[in-house]
Formats: structure tokens, sequence, C-alpha cells
């Protein structure tokens, strides 16, 4: 009877619901077609749809499209600058995150109407180039690449500069970000280097530029000196042998005061190495020196008086007096000696009367020595003789360490002391060995004595790679200065210094120490010739320029690199190499005549020679320049030095257009300073230092007005990435894993954009794709779920509504297009201050709102539960509006998705506003006509707090299963506006708590208590005395007290007024009269309660939901969209007797519930057609009841 009563009812609800009536068969028909939206996949697979993109893109060439459109609108030129990296290797997190940055920023450019060229630039020349080639041929000295020949070992070069620019544009471009390498520029590139040789010229023609002596940072295993900069990017940890030498004092035993013995200068170094090329001694000449008897050793010493704990670090000074010693008596411990065995004594009888007799004459010799070690050892370790001012030991000449260069310093006037302020008294003796060919100190105080002159040769026993020649002896030739081992340059010459009785002390010194960038060697500081860039000239002007440029981060600009420039030196622009710019100076034999060429056409006017194309040495070493002077004096030749890569990267603003040769209005109009420019921190010592030198004395403008400085991106653990570690993900696998949607996201909305270092985790890309790309992508889903659906209900098509904000009266859609509106704000407001880490944070949050608020709270709407099709459109199209807009305001930072949604959603639009990309529209500007927008958002909030309220109760501390709706729940604020706002939402409120009925009240005493409890600190100190008695009057405040209080802000006790600021207020729930099941709380302003009572009304509803879930969980196994018709059959298998409401009796009298739920009832399993064809069944517990439920396809 209950079945046959179902069936009726069934057929009734059909003739009086339209919007339940099943689609009819010619609408079944045509529904694929009729439908505006394509379905799109339940579970997507993001990598998948970007490479679908890609594909798409490239078939339309829709990058090279964008450049057209904005060059032929004659936009405005954005000007943006690519530091070139070296395609000798592979890229990583570091060039992906840079790469991210400067996408973003350019496609913002471009989407505010700006024209912007992007092209991609490589570095070809230089040490990472030539140090390949160096370990492929095993090349390892000079004379090996002047052996294979410059043209051959060039050509080699050549042929890898380029070994993995296919992988980089591969990467790059899977990452989507748009860049022309079609038309790249190289720093090999002869109209590159050409502008390269006129920057230089310019700089000559400006006095800025010198050839020098100079000791630099020199790389032995690349032959060539490193610029400062260059030398700050790879210190390590090092061990060192620390050691002090003496040096005996010249001219008999009166110098220094008089006296009997031999005086000794004591000087400390950590480069024993160079100790061989010594040539003077400094102090400083205000320090205070002492002479000193070592008693341990018996000489005597003269050392800084404040680094007397230096040598003596463990001893405790006993007199006051000025010949005052240090230390504690030691006990004398002899030396035990183990005897010789009783059987070799037995086996030579005729040696044992002289191994006694020799044995006793030892004895005697060490009881001597031990006597007079314990005669010592009741002295002081030393006693002071006199003091000395370090002026007064300027002149004092000493005795040379080695007799390698003893005539050299007899006609140079060395081995003498010198004095300087350079010298230090917080590390060695206070006494300074000068090695000039690898001191940049040495040389400049040994060049003020006069010991060496300028032009003349150094002591310089290294060759270019770092090996000891033969003027330091046959112990020594061919010995790497930093070798380590038993046999190393600095061992052997320890060795040779304890014998000869100078080693004062020997011992090892942990300090940070530069290597070699590239190589990862160390490096050495040694004199070399090279041609400088005179920066302290202009430094006044590069630290005003700087201030005129915008950091992000902002302290990056104002502290690191303005020090960086505050302080800035002499810049060492040439290398002595091969693969490079070659220095275009020609010079004669005398070094009378210098010729700077600036151009190919003033070399071959100069030169006489034609047709020259390519600039490098191989092309250029031979062509000569005749002497101005005339035929009797030999040609010019080019000096053999080549620019250092990082004066070609600082150059590149005008290589790469081949300015002044070409496009000079243009650069100079429009192209100069660049707008932004991105790299890593690294780069406020490299890149970022050359542009600004070389813009500033040129132009004496910055060449940048914007740059981004992004961080270090390190491995989970907090190392640096290392392949050989392999302590990170490839980037290929999480790309692929996760799209590269998801790892731009993860890396923007980092701290490494900050500047600051970040530890790469693959679950945070995960979780990106969780929290906000699934979310985004969903709501599209249900969007076009949605309208398919009211198409299909309403044999309607769906319409694009541009003026939604106006037509919509729903506080709840103003809500949502304010919230955009405030996100393009926001947006366009950060992205002006190029803070991108601030716009990730604001597109969560929206995400949110649209998904968990917006989408969920209209839910039933968008669906046309209540039947309203108006209202459901309505929702439809906001939802479409605010879509639509997102994939215009997030283009720059999420390509592929935006351009997936926009393809799918556009098919809404009239077909005259169809772009064929979303990357063609311009970004979606501030909406200021947005009436009523103040109502609406106080109105959400109001509503966001209730629900939020609720929904933690029920499921925290509710029993009732959320399917089981609630009798009532009571909102209570004490302010009447916060609850009418509350009412104009009631249908949400109901919804969302799932709750019958809803009231409202402001009658806060009713249900609320406050609690007051003063802050003793703020008035304590105020009331003094008063204290206790204001402290108990406002503790025992009413309900209506304490409410005025709230709303006045203060309140008069004990004839002192109270603010709400000196006191901490609470608001709890009263409990509720025993008996009643009621449940309230909250969150210091509103108050939820809940009506617990249940009905068997309520109950069965819960149970029929119960079902419902169950049905839609077998239309999403078998994968059906909502517009796949179908019907439902059920059989209760079990209803446990006794029970007091039959799931038999839930599914006769719950058909209403079916009905809007499922747009359908159920049917007994015994009235199921035999041919049915069944798509899903599932047998299922609810309560205590057991039901089976089948789903089959519905026939038309």
């Amino acid at each position: 009877k209950l079945e046959r009563d179902c069936r009726q009812e069934k057929k009734r609800e059909r003739r009086e619901s339209e919007h339940c009536i099943m689609a009819s068969k010619e609408e079944k028909k045509g529904e694929g077609k009729a439908a505006t939206f394509q379905l799109v996949e339940d579970s997507p697979k993001f990598p998948k749809i970007e490479e679908d993109m890609l594909k798409q893109w490239k078939k339309n060439n829709t990058f090279q499209e964008s450049l057209k459109r904005s060059k032929e609108a004659k936009l405005p030129e954005y000007m943006f600058y690519d530091g070139p990296p070296f395609a000798t290797g592979l890229p990583h997190y570091g060039h992906i995150l840079a790469g991210t940055i400067k996408d973003i920023v350019t496609r913002y450019a471009h989407q505010t109407g700006h024209h912007v060229e992007r092209r991609f630039g490589w570095d070809c020349h230089g040490l990472p180039v030539e140090h390949e080639i160096d370990k492929k041929l095993g090349i390892k000295t000079k004379e090996d690449v002047m052996e294979m020949g410059i043209d051959r070992y060039n050509a080699e070069c050549r042929s890898i500069v380029m070994r993995y620019s296919g992988a980089w544009r591969d990467i790059v471009t899977r990452c989507g970000r748009w860049i022309d390498f079609d038309n790249d520029y190289k720093t090999l590139d002869t109209s590159f280097m050409e502008s390269v040789w006129w920057v230089f010229k310019q700089l000559f023609e400006k006095k800025l530029v010198y050839r020098g002596f100079k000791v630099m940072p020199y790389s032995t295993a690349c032959t060539t000196p490193l610029s400062n900069f260059e030398t700050q990017q790879n210190y390590q940890d090092v061990r060192d042998p620390s050691v002090i030498v003496s040096f005996p004092v010249v001219g008999g035993k009166d110098v220094v005061g008089g006296g009997e013995e031999t005086v000794h200068l004591l000087a400390w170094t950590t480069t024993p190495w160079t100790l061989p090329s010594n040539v003077a001694l400094c102090v400083n000449p205000k320090f205070t020196y002492v002479k000193l008897k070592d008693n341990k050793r018996n000489k005597i010493f003269i050392m800084a008086k404040s680094r007397l704990s230096f040598l003596y670090r463990d001893t405790k000074k006993k007199n006051t007096d000025q010949k005052q010693g240090g230390g504690k008596k030691k006990k004398s411990k002899k030396k035990k000696k183990k005897k010789k065995g009783n059987d070799a004594a037995a086996a030579q009888p005729a040696k044992k009367a002289d191994a006694k007799e020799k044995e006793e004459g030892a004895k005697s010799e060490e009881k001597k020595e031990e006597a007079a070690k314990e005669e010592a050892s009741k002295l002081p370790p030393y006693e002071i003789i006199e003091e000395i001012k370090g002026d007064k030991l300027v002149g004092l000449r000493y005795e040379p360490l080695f007799d390698f260069f003893k005539d050299w310093g007899a006609k140079n006037d060395a081995f003498r002391v010198v004095s300087d302020d350079y010298v230090t008294d917080d590390g060695g003796t206070g006494i300074v060995h000068q090695a000039p060919a690898f001191g940049e100190d040495d040389y400049r105080v040994c060049m003020k004595y006069s010991i060496i002159k300028r032009g003349e040769p150094l002591v310089c026993p290294v060759d270019d790679n770092g090996m000891y020649t033969d003027e330091v002896g046959p112990d020594l030739k061919g010995k790497h200065v930093k070798s380590k081992g038993p046999e190393s340059a600095d061992s052997i010459i320890c060795r040779k210094l304890k014998d000869k009785g100078r080693l004062i002390l020997k011992e090892t010194f942990d300090h940070p120490y530069p290597f070699c960038w590239r190589s990862d060697t160390p490096l050495i500081y040694r004199a070399v010739p090279s041609w400088f860039v005179n920066v302290p000239k202009i430094r006044d002007d590069l630290v005003d320029n700087n201030k005129s440029t915008k950091w992000v981060p902002e302290e990056i600009g104002s502290k690191r690199f303005h020090n960086w420039l505050a302080n800035a030196r002499d810049w060492a622009v040439s290398r002595n190499r091969y693969w490079g710019t070659p220095i275009p100076v020609w010079t004669s034999e005398d070094g009378k005549q210098v010729v700077v060429i600036g151009s190919i056409k003033e070399l071959e006017e100069k030169s006489g020679k034609t047709g020259i194309t390519d600039l490098h040495r191989d092309n250029i070493d031979d062509i000569t320049i005749p002497d101005p002077r005339g035929d009797k004096f030999p040609a010019l030749k080019r000096t053999s030095e080549v620019f250092d890569c990082w004066f070609e990267s600082g150059s590149m603003p005008y290589g790469q257009l081949h300015y002044p040769f070409e496009n000079k209005e243009r650069f100079e109009k429009q192209l100069f300073p660049a707008d932004f420019i991105a790299e890593g921190l690294d780069q406020t010592r490299g890149w970022f230092y050359t542009l600004m030198v070389i813009s500033t004395a040129l132009f004496g403008k910055p060449a940048f007005k914007n740059v981004i400085v992004n961080g270090l991106v390190l491995a989970a653990d907090g190392k640096k990435m290392s392949k050989r570690l392999k302590n990170y993900p490839d980037p290929k696998i999480i790309i692929d894993s996760y799209g590269a949607d998801a790892l731009r996201l993860y890396l923007i909305n980092s701290p490494v954009v900050r500047a600051q270092e970040f530890r790469f985790k693959e679950p945070g890309v995960k979780d990106v794709v969780k929290g906000v790309i699934l979310p985004w992508y969903h709501a599209m889903r249900f969007f076009i779920e949605n309208a398919r659906r009211y198409e299909a209900a309403t044999s309607t098509k769906f319409k694009y509504n541009g003026a939604i904000y106006a037509k919509t009266e729903r506080k709840m859609d103003k809500w949502i297009l304010q919230r955009l509106n405030d996100l393009v704000k926001t947006v366009r407001a950060e992205m002006e201050k190029y803070h991108l880490y601030t716009v990730i944070p604001a597109l969560v949050l929206f995400i949110d709102d649209l998904t968990n608020k917006y989408v969920r709270f209209n839910r039933d709407r968008m669906k046309a539960v209540n039947g309203d099709q108006n209202d459901a459109l309505m929702s439809l199209q906001t939802l479409h509006f605010v879509l639509l807009k997102l994939c215009r305001l997030m283009a720059p930072f999420t390509p592929f998705l935006v351009e997936y949604m926009y393809q799918t959603l556009k098919a809404g639009l009239p077909q005259e506003e169809q772009e064929d990309s979303v990357h063609f529209l311009m970004l979606p500007t501030v909406d200021e006509s947005t009436e009523g927008a103040d109502a609406a958002n106080y109105a959400i909030n109001c509503l966001v707090s209730v629900v939020d309220l609720g929904r933690s109760m029920r499921t925290d501390k509710c029993d009732i299963g959320w399917k089981t709706p609630l009798r009532k729940a009571t909102i209570v604020h004490e302010h009447k506006k916060f609850t009418e706002a509350a009412k104009g939402l009631v249908t949400y409120i109901a919804d969302q708590l799932n709750a019958r009925d809803i009231e409202f009240s402001n009658d806060i005493k009713k249900y609320a208590k406050y609690e007051v409890l003063p802050i003793r600190k703020v008035l304590g100190k105020r009331l003094g005395r008063k204290m206790p008695k204001v402290y108990n009057a406002l503790t025992s405040l009413d309900t209506e007290a304490v409410v005025k209080f709230k709303t006045e802000g203060k309140v008069q006790i004990e004839d002192e007024e109270i603010k709400l600021e000196d006191v901490n207020l609470s608001v709890k729930v009263k409990e509720f009269e025993e008996g009643k099941k009621l449940l309230g709380q909250t969150d210091g302003s509103v108050i939820v309660v809940l009506d617990l009572e249940m009905n068997d009304d309520l109950l069965a509803e819960g149970k029929a939901r119960d079902v419902i879930q169950a049905v839609q969980g077998l239309r999403k196994e078998a994968k059906l969209s909502p517009l796949d018709r179908v019907d439902i059959y059920f059989k209760v298998i079990s209803d446990p007797e006794g029970i007091s409401l039959p799931l038999a009796k839930v599914m006769a009298e719950k058909t209403d519930v079916f009905k809007v739920r499922l747009g359908a009832i159920p049917l007994a399993l015994s009235e199921m057609p035999k041919d049915a064809t069944k798509i899903k069944e599932v047998t299922v517990d609810v309560g205590k009841s057991k039901i089976q439920i089948v789903i089959v396809r519905k026939k038309n």
C-alpha cells in the first residue's frame, strides 16, 4: 500500500511541479547541441590542461599576436631588461623563480596598456664556458692554450655556448613564461660586441678607464683576476696554518735600547707560502711594542704589547712591575724510558759495557737538560725589557728569511721595518710581513716606502697557474701555492724555517676564505696588470641614482646596495683569457701611443683592413694600426686581454639593441632606463651593480627604475640545492605532477620574493593545488553544470550579464561583486608597487569567499531548488561575471588555468565580445559605481559570523547529525542593525544551520552575562588607594550597565572615568533552564542558541537526507552529469521491531524532500521494469535500518 501511494504521489507531483519534470525526448536529443557550455572533468589533470594550452598558444602564435596587437595600437613601450644566463648549465628553481617574477610583471604591464618587448638573452663569454672546455680538453696552463691555438680554443668554446639552450627554452616555455627566444640577443654577436667597444671608448674618453698594476683576487685554475664582487660569491670555511716567524734585527747587538743578545722581530701569517717573497715588515706607528726576554726560548723578541696574550696565551702575570712575566710554575715531569729486554743483553755481551756507558752519558745530558728546564720553569715565561713606540722601530733592518731575493733587496733597499695604520691589534703580533706581489696593502705600503717602484718588476716567484718558479729553488719549484698535505708549499716552507730556528709557533687556523665561483678552487691575491674603471670617481653619482630607483624589498636598495655603492672600489674589467670580447686598445711598443677603438668602422679606417665581421681574438689579434708618429715606429698592437663577462652583461641595455649604431632615437626616448628588472640577491654585487656603474658613467642615470630582488631557494633540509646530494625534486617532475601554475603561485607566495631564503617543499605545491586551484576550478565546474541545468529546464540560452551589479538586488550577489572589485583594486595597487607577494594572499582569501561562502550559500539557489528560475539565473550570471573577470585579473599569475577557464566560459559572451585568448584582454578596472556595497558587506559579515558559530556548535557540541534539521535557532545580538541585516539573509542561515525556523533577539540580558575584569597595571597606577573600590564596582556591574558601558565606551565609578581600554570585557552564555534542550555559544559579539528538541518529522527528514546522500553517491560513482536522468528504486531490507520511525514510513512520507533534492521520487524495487538498464546499486545503513537503492537509466 505504501509503495502504491508513493507511485501516485509521484505522478501528482510531476503534474504540479514543472521544474522537477524530466527533460523531454526532444530536449534530451538536442541537449548537447543546445548547451552553451561544454562539461568539464570532475577530476582535472592540470598538467594535461596546461600542455593543451601550450599547444593552442603555439598553433595560434598567441604570444607574437599579442605583441603585434600592442605594437599596431601604438601603446606606450614598457622596457624590460632580461639578465642573460649561461646556457652551459640547466635551469633550476632559482631561474624558474626569477623567470616567474619577470613573466608576471611583464604580462601585467601588457595587460595594463603597454607594448612590452620581451627578448631572452644569453651570456656566451667568459670563465663558465672556458672552464668547461678546459675540463673537456685537459687544459691546465696558458701554454696549453697557445699550443692549441686561440682559433681552435675559441671554436671549442663557441660549440658549447648554446649546449642547453633547447632545455632552457623547454622549461621556460613550460613554466608559462612568454619571452621571445627567436629574437634573442647573445653576447657573442658581433653587433653586441661592437656596442661593448663603444661603451668602453666612452668611459676611456671620460677619463674613467686606466691600466694599472694591482693586487687582485686571482683564480689560478682560470688564470685570471676576478673583480671584488665576484670574490664575495663563494666563501668557504678552510683550515690554514698559523705561524709566527722571527726576523733577527741586523746591526749588532746594541740596537733597540742596547743589550748583549740579538733581537728578533715577530711577525704572524696564515699564508706561509708568501714568506719567500717577503721584502719588509710593517708596524703601526701608534702602537706600543715591547722588547721582551722569552725565558723558555732564551731569546729577545719584539711584538705589540697588546698582543702578548697571543703568544703567551695560557699564562697569568705574577708581578706588577715592568719586568713581570707570567704563567704558573709547572712541575718537571721526567720522561720514563722503557728498559731493553734481557734477551737482547745476553745475546750481545761484548757491547754491553759500551751500551751501558752510552746510556749513562745520555742520562747525564738528559739530567742537565731537565735541570735547565726546571730552572727555566721557575722563571716567568717572559720578562719585559722595555716599551717602544711603533714609529721608533721604523728603519730597522733584519735578516731575510731566505736568500732567494737578497740581491734584489739590496738594490731596492728592502728587508726593513716600515709603518702604516692598516696594521691592527685584533690578531697576530702587531707586526705584518710584507709581500707586495700578494697583498693589496703590502703593495701600497711598499710603494709608499719606495721598496717597489711603479713600472719595475716585483718579487713574484709564482706563475699564472699558481706554481712556484725556479727562483725559489728546486724544493718548491712546480709546487702549487695552495696545495695541501705534508709536501705542500706551506709544509715545506715551515720545515725550512724550523731548520733555521725561525719558526716560533705553528698551529692551525679556521677561517672563511674566498674560492673561485666558477672552478671552486681557492683564490690567491696576486699583483697583475689590468684595465680598471675608476668607480670611486663617480661614487656620489651612483649613490644619488640609486635613491631614484625603486627596490623591492626597499631595504635592499637603501642598505645593502647603498652600502656597496658608497664603498665602491675600482672595477677590474679585463681578463687574461681568450673567449670574450677583446679590449679594443692598441698600444705602441714603448707605451706612448694608445688608440681605443669604438666601432668596426673605426677599426677598418685606422687599420686599413676591411670586411671585419667577427670581433673575437682569433679574428682581430693580428690586426695592427700604424703608429701616428710615422713609419719609423712599429705598428700598434692590441693589448691581449678580453673583457670580463660582467662588463658585457652590464652593457646589455646597449648591446641588445646595437646602440648607438641602431635604434638610437628610440632607445634614448623610450627604452632607457628600463622600467623593470629582476634577479637574485647575489646580483646586488653583480649585474645590478655593473648596470648602475655603466649607465651612471655614460648618461648620469640609473639603468633601471624598478627592481625586484628574490632570495635563495634552498632544499627542504635548509641546505643549498645540490645535484650531487639529490636533495630537491626535479622541476620537471613537479610541473608534470602539479602543473606550472601551482609552482608559480607557490614560489610567488613565499618569503623568497622578499629576498629571504626559502626552503622548497613539494607538499607546499600540492597544497596550492588543493587550497587554491582546485576550489577555483570547481567553482567554474559548478557554474557550468547549473547553467546547463537552467538551459534544460527553461529551454532558454544562458546570456552573460555585464550589468549584473545594477540588476541584482540580492545582497549576497552585491557582496561577491564588491569583493571582486576590492580584489581588482588590491591587485592593481600592489602591482603598481611591484609587491607581488601581497597579491596571492588576497587571491586565496577571495577564492575562499567565492567557494566557501558565495557558492556554498547559493548552491540551492543556483539549482533552482525552490523553483525560482529567474533568481537562479541571477545567481548564475553573478558567478559567470565573477569567474570571467577573475580570469582577466589573474592572467599574469596563472596563465594556463585562466586561459582554459576563459576558453570554456566565453561561450556565454556575445560573439563580438569573445577573444581568441584571455591574454589579449586588458586587466579589469576598478568599478566605482558600487551603490549598496557597504550594506551588503555588513550583512554578509553578519551572516558569516552567525553561520560559522552555528556550524561550529553543530560539529563539535551537538550529537544530532547534520542531515537532521533542527527545530529552531535563535540569533541574539545587542544591536538591532546586526539582527536586521541577518534577517535579510535568513534563508541562508536556515540552510547553513539546517534549522526549520530562525528567530532574532536583541534581549542580550536574557541570554548572556558579561564579566568585567579591570586591568590592574593600567588602573593601579592611576587610581592608587581607590583601586580596590573601583575594582569591586566594575566586577559587580549588571548586564544592562555593561551594555551601556560598551555602547558609550566609558563609565563613571567612584568619581573616576573608566574607559573600555582599561578593562577586559568578556561575554558568556547563561545557563538554560533545566529540562530545556538548548545549546548556546558566543564569539564575544553574537550569540547563537540551537533548539535540540527532536520530533518524528525532523528525524524523518534526517533519514530521508541519508537516502538522498546515498543516491548522489551512486550518481557520482557512475560519473553522471546533473542532466543525466535516472529512475530510482529502493527496497527496505530491514526495519528493526519496535523502531519508532521505520524507514519504510520515511520513504512514503518524505516524497517532497526527495522531489526537491533528487528531482524524482524513489519507487519500490518491485516496480522496476525487467528490461531496465541498471547503472549502479548499493545497500546502506540508515540508522538501524538497511535499504537497497538502485538507479537505472531513464527511458525517454
